[in-house]
């Protein structure tokens, strides 16, 4: 009697390390059929820029050598999914040009955008001393470009100067796409 209870588990432990093998979600091929595209669909294509409405919030920066943040939500309203993938290429525009540098520590993904979802991006920069040219940018404008367009977008700038590490080169940071609200 003592042997059926032990060949019954050996058993049950042979016929669960079997399935498990079989049909467990290691990761390796049990989720083919799902992960491939859909037959009859065709990809979502870039997100058009004209096609994405525009919200812009701020914590501003109180005061020289303070840290602020900008950010811009955009709501799908094309009427199809789109794709949207990687850096907003940011410029400041204060009488110059001022190029905005990636988060050098951000990792991009690719986001399929679906009708009325939203998505967006960050600006951090450092707001400089009002009236020094040499130090800070009295910036007028943002205009940005999603990648995978070429249309440029803007807003007006509201947040005081920005604060300059080089001549040309603004003290801020600019996020990838990447998915907001709920």
């Amino acid at each position: 009697m003592r042997t059926l209870p032990i060949a019954v588990t050996a058993l049950a432990a042979t016929l669960t390390l079997t399935l498990t093998a079989c049909g467990g979600d290691d990761g390796g091929g049990g989720d083919k059929k799902t992960s491939g595209k859909r037959s009859g669909s065709s990809a979502p294509a870039a997100c058009a820029a004209d096609k994405l409405g525009q919200e812009v919030a701020a914590s501003e920066a109180p005061a020289a050598g303070d840290t602020g943040t900008v950010s811009v939500t955009l709501t799908n309203g094309s009427g199809a999914d789109c794709i949207l993938e990687g850096f907003p290429s940011v410029t400041l525009k204060a009488g110059s040009s001022l190029s905005v540098p990636s988060e050098e520590s951000a990792e991009p993904e690719k986001l399929t955008v679906q009708q009325e979802e939203t998505v967006g991006f960050t600006i951090t920069y450092v707001r400089g001393p009002a009236g020094d040219p040499a130090k800070a940018a009295a910036v007028k404008t943002t205009q940005y470009v999603l990648p995978g367009t070429d249309t440029e977008l803007s807003f007006p700038w509201e947040y005081g100067e920005v604060a300059l590490q080089s001549g040309t080169e603004p003290n801020a940071s600019v996020t990838p796409l990447q998915r907001t609200g709920d």
